[in-house]
């Protein structure tokens, strides 16, 4: 029987579900505004990682809440990861990179399975390249407290749940406040640009148990 690492391997060397599995996520002026958006070409580079391992009977992830610092993603939920540094030899050894230096798991342990679909940030001038990872086994994190102020574990299958799906009241750091499509998962919310690749990894995940959908 073919594992799910496998099925997950083979339907990330395919054509990707890409920005319309993304924007199911995305605030109302982002779906308005992305198809026309030119990405500059002075944006600043980053890859994130998708970190899959087993645990109690299911597949899980690790997801980072950042630090209170003067920064359009200050206090936020994100996944592993950050800019590109001169000395990364590839954007997949960023995400490596900044996974080990975050949350402790060393790139060597790391199976890479493939990419899902870069997004643009307008905030941060970010371009996003996520990626995602698997561990055999379950891990045990050591975080950066200077760049993670505290991590929790989510289950694919609760990723996949409609119900983890709600319009969120968000107020950012400058005051405003926006409602959004988002997970809640208990007291956390995942919003922004993480909702929007997590969407089109839950994408990724269906299509690889059913190539039907």
């Amino acid at each position: 029987m073919t594992s799910i690492r496998d099925r997950l391997y083979s339907r990330l060397q395919e054509p990707l579900p890409g920005i319309e599995s993304q924007l199911r996520l995305a605030h109302p002026d982002r779906i308005k505004n992305v198809r026309e958006l030119k990405i500059p070409d002075n944006a600043r580079i980053s890859s994130v990682l998708v970190l899959l391992y087993p645990g109690d009977a299911e597949v899980h992830f690790p997801l980072i809440v950042r630090p209170d610092y003067p920064g359009v993603h200050s206090g936020q939920v994100g996944l592993p990861g950050g800019k590109q540094e001169p000395e990364d030899s590839s954007l997949s050894a960023t995400a490596l990179r900044e996974t080990h230096e975050e949350v402790g798991i060393h790139p060597d342990s790391i199976e890479l399975l493939g990419p899902l679909t870069p997004l643009y940030i307008p905030p941060s001038g970010f371009l996003v390249h996520p990626f995602v990872g698997w561990l055999d086994r379950s891990p045990e994190f050591a975080i950066d407290p200077a760049e993670v102020a505290s991590l929790f574990e989510v289950s694919v299958s609760r990723l996949l749940d409609p119900n983890a799906v709600s319009e969120e009241r968000i107020r950012l750091q400058s005051g405003l406040q926006l409602t959004t499509p988002a997970f809640r998962f208990d007291d956390r919310i995942v919003w922004g640009a993480t909702a929007m690749i997590l969407s089109e990894f839950g994408e990724v995940w269906r299509q690889a148990l059913d190539p039907t959908q």
